[in-house]
């Protein structure tokens, strides 16, 4: 590999960009370990990294799979897909709590600016909307299959308000809670997100 291939390589591994997932590996000649470009580990000094093809080479080259990136499990961006997965696991079971960004983080020991520039690299939106839509579906359902009263129905998906909640609705929907309860349909239902 000519330097400024390595150098570019290299920038990928320091920043845990994608560019190179699946194209080369990193092994790191002190550990003797072979790991993803967007490994989490502590970042290897570059004179201390060969970059491989393949995995089998790395492995050929005596270099053991990393037990934290798993290079031996196939998937581009399986790091990063699996923060994304994590941060949706999060959003879907706390939804109706107060989710901030820095909160997502401290839980997922990453810092906010890591965890939201992952996070839209994976989904293409941010973890404040996936939030949003997930407060939307739960929201639509309850609002057709429940006989809670709209306040309970904003508690329920986490605005304290029923103002708070019935304007946040209006704006996603177009169209009141009381009015898609009845029957109409705005126009962003999101199901399935």
């Amino acid at each position: 590999m000519d330097q400024k291939l390595f150098d570019l390589v290299y920038e990928s591994v320091v920043n845990r960009e994608s560019t190179y997932e699946g194209i080369y590996y990193t092994g790191v000649r002190t550990t003797k370990i072979v790991c993803r470009p967007t490994c989490r580990a502590k970042i290897p000094l570059a004179i201390n990294v060969t970059f491989y093809r393949s995995l089998e080479d790395a492995l050929h080259a005596g270099f053991r799979p990393c037990k934290r990136c798993k290079p031996e499990e196939n998937g581009a961006l399986r790091p990063d897909a699996a923060l994304a997965a994590q941060v949706d696991s999060i959003i879907e079971t706390q939804y109706h709590d107060k989710l901030t960004l820095p909160q997502l983080a401290v839980s997922l020991a990453i810092s906010p600016y890591h965890l939201q520039r992952t996070y839209k690299q994976v989904t293409g939106y941010s973890p404040a909307e996936k939030t949003e839509r997930v407060r939307l579906r739960h929201a639509q359902r309850l609002l057709l299959e429940s006989s809670a009263t709209i306040a309970e129905i904003g508690a329920a998906v986490g605005y304290g308000s029923p103002s708070h909640f019935a304007s946040w609705f209006c704006r996603r929907t177009g169209i009141s809670p009381t009015a898609y309860r009845n029957g109409q349909r705005g126009g962003d239902s999101l199901d399935g997100h």
